[in-house]
């Protein structure tokens, strides 16, 4: 079962599927404030997200983090689900 902040983290990356979503998108949109740099919650949200959608944590192909910018949902990585 996803939390609601899960479930707002899915449905904006997958409605960016194939598209970089910055970090300072993720925070404008999620958490309400500007990306400071230092703040890792939404890369703890993702590795929640990861593990209840059973990404592979060592090899991640679902949702890539793409260092430095932000997360990249991958949506052929559903294909065969």
């Amino acid at each position: 079962t996803l939390t609601s902040h899960e479930f707002d983290l899915l449905c904006l990356l997958a409605d960016n599927a194939s598209q970089l979503v910055e970090r300072t998108t993720l925070y404008k949109e999620l958490i309400g404030r500007e990306y400071d740099g230092l703040d890792r919650s939404a890369d703890v949200r993702v590795s929640r997200l990861r593990k209840k959608l059973k990404d592979n944590p060592q090899n991640p192909y679902r949702i890539k983090t793409i260092w430095g910018k932000g997360f990249f949902f991958v949506a052929d990585a559903w294909s065969d689900e």
